[in-house]
């Protein structure tokens, strides 16, 4: 497609405005660690909360969502939208926790738990693993939707994009680091969020779709509304729905939605002035992310399957794309072509934003690791704090650069988003009961990591070869659940715990309630208070109620966009009664 000038100059200024948020942010960034990677400890929770949200808001996202809406229907995204449950057990349980650890990132969180070289190999190895191979992974999923985005509204080959995204990206995170990253994130919300519904908006109209009315009775869509896959099949309720929401969010560790939080979620908490504003934070992050920006997407994937039918279809409009990346997922930024001038250029701007704020997140989270966790930990301990930045920032630089070679192998988002959930099934709950139950050690971390890393590796690619049927996707999941789950469970039970002084540092620092601390709260030296948390039931209960209430806020706007008033009543009533409950008792939450 040809930008006019308008187009440019709304592109134009939102690269200078996030190159200047960096600017400013620049000053008294780079005074120490703890100012480079969580702005001193003093951010408000809406602004933390916002940053999560635009950090998962990525390019890849919407993508992703299209993807998942042309194959399996509206449906179809229960296999994210069950992280919810995640998400709220971060809210209620972990987040007060997180922030009274005062850990810089998550990593050192190992040495607070656990003890002797098994605790410094974890700390260490998952340092360079999350770090830099996970971290990279996913910023190459990110790049690789920009790669698709630019060659369908742009025109650009792979490396001139990346070339592009990379540096501008690299320049604002190295110079302004984390505060730098939370303040544009927010910028940059607002700018995918505009953008986001506009597009929604003038797509929903375009003669071709016709409106909601023709939109919804489209024999090409019919079968895809459904919300909660019919039952009538196994294949498809079980893989869709059943699997994430009775074992997928409890049980597989993914990037953003880690049981008992953690990676950038965790770095966000820990910024955060307190415990309530660590609460506040991801509150808003859940409510935000599971139930205002789903729609957006969903509709122009549905509207895509009217425009563009089948892959063939696409492949016609777009001849010049590379055949190796063409996918479902490709619809979402051919919808995009349709949009007039202004509007395209003010969602270009909203695309790039999301991929800004993602990789530019993940930069400082992922240099972070390699800085506190690896370099100061265990190569030069001494280091003074100006040297740890600028170790901070030549990583920044590094990881950008390998995220952008590993991009130009992938092919589509749903792909890596499949390949992590596999890579990560069975670990989830570790990082629960981590928590709440003492016999939890670092070899069981380290058991769990392992085996769950060559189950998944097995099933992708020695499975086949070996001769041994082909099985489905969600198949795969539930036996590297089944597999990783027994595997570390053996290895905590074989192996010692994590020694008492330890624990019971721990305890005093945490004082997490439930029974399983009860061994090493007996055992306390005479003159240690604690005090540990009297509301957990009810804590556990409102996990479930705000999930509920979120949930009925996402169904109740689809059952407005479907003209079902009786179920959108239903829903929003349901949902006043859960944030009801939540303000009554937000005192003791």
């Amino acid at each position: 497609m040809q930008l006019q000038n308008f187009d440019w100059a709304i592109i134009a200024v939102f690269f200078i405005v996030s190159l200047g948020i960096g600017l400013y942010a620049s000053r008294g960034s780079g005074d120490s660690t703890k100012d480079f990677f969580l702005s001193g400890r003093n951010m408000p929770w809406w602004l933390l909360g916002v940053s999560m949200v635009a950090t998962t808001f990525s390019a890849d996202t919407p993508n992703l969502v299209t993807d998942i809406v042309r194959k399996n229907g509206v449906s179809g995204n229960w296999a994210w939208w069950s992280f919810l449950l995640t998400g709220m057990l971060t809210v209620f349980i972990y987040a007060r926790m997180w922030r009274r650890s005062g850990v810089l990132t998550d990593l050192e969180f190992y040495e607070l738990r656990y003890s002797g070289r098994p605790a410094r190999f974890l700390r260490q190895f998952r340092a360079i693993y999350l770090g830099v191979f996970f971290n990279v992974m996913i910023m190459a999923t990110v790049c690789l939707a920009s790669i698709k985005i630019a060659g369908i509204l742009l025109g650009l080959d792979p490396i001139p994009t990346l070339l592009i995204v990379s540096v501008v990206t690299v320049l604002y995170s190295a110079i302004g680091g984390f505060k730098g990253v939370v303040i544009t994130d927010f910028v940059q919300f607002t700018f995918a969020m505009v953008g986001a519904v506009w597009a929604s908006v003038y797509i929903l109209n375009m003669p071709e779709v016709g409106g909601l009315d023709q939109l919804f009775t489209h024999p090409n869509v019919v079968g895809k509304l459904d919300l909660i896959p019919k039952f009538d099949d196994p294949a498809v309720y079980i893989p869709l729905f059943v699997v994430p929401l009775a074992v997928q969010w409890w049980s597989v560790w993914y990037p953003g939605s880690e049981p008992g939080g953690g990676g950038y979620i965790a770095q966000r908490m820990l910024a955060a002035k307190n415990e309530n504003h660590a609460v506040g934070a991801t509150l808003l992050y859940n409510a935000f992310h599971y139930a205002l920006r789903p729609w957006p997407w969903i509709i122009i994937a549905l509207a895509s399957l009217i425009v563009f039918p089948d892959l063939a279809s696409l492949a016609k409009a777009f001849p010049n794309i590379d055949p190796d990346v063409l996918n479902d997922d490709l619809a979402y930024p051919a919808m995009l072509s349709y949009l007039p001038t202004g509007l395209l250029g003010l969602v270009i701007a909203s695309l790039i934003a999301a991929v800004m704020s993602t990789l530019s997140t993940h930069l400082n989270w992922g240099s972070s690791y390699v800085v506190n966790d690896w370099y100061q930990r265990f190569i030069k301990p001494d280091a003074t704090e100006k040297e740890l930045v600028s170790i901070g920032r030549i990583t920044t630089v590094l990881l950008m650069v390998f995220a952008a070679i590993f991009a130009l192998a992938l092919s589509n988002a749903l792909q890596a988003f499949n390949i992590l959930l596999q890579i990560g099934a069975g670990t989830g709950l570790i990082f629960i009961l981590r928590w709440f139950w003492w016999r939890i050690n670092a070899y069981t971390e380290i058991a769990g990591m392992f085996i769950s890393f060559f189950v998944a590796l097995f099933l992708e690619f020695a499975w086949g070869p070996l001769g041994l049927p082909e099985i489905a996707d969600h198949i795969q999941l539930l036996l590297g659940i089944a597999l990783t789950t027994i595997g570390w469970l053996t290895v905590t039970f074989m192996t010692p715990p994590t020694d008492q002084a330890t624990l019971e540092n721990f305890y005093a620092k945490i004082h997490p309630g439930g029974p399983g601390w009860a061994p090493v709260a007996d055992n306390l030296p005479a003159g240690v208070v604690v005090h540990p948390d009297s509301n957990l039931t009810l804590r556990i209960g409102a996990v479930f109620i705000g999930a509920i209430g979120i949930y009925s806020v996402l169904f109740a706007t689809g059952f407005y966009l479907y003209g079902n008033l009786t179920a959108t009543l239903i829903s929003s009533v349901v949902a006043v009664l859960g944030i009801g409950f939540l303000w009554v008792n937000r005192r003791k939450l």
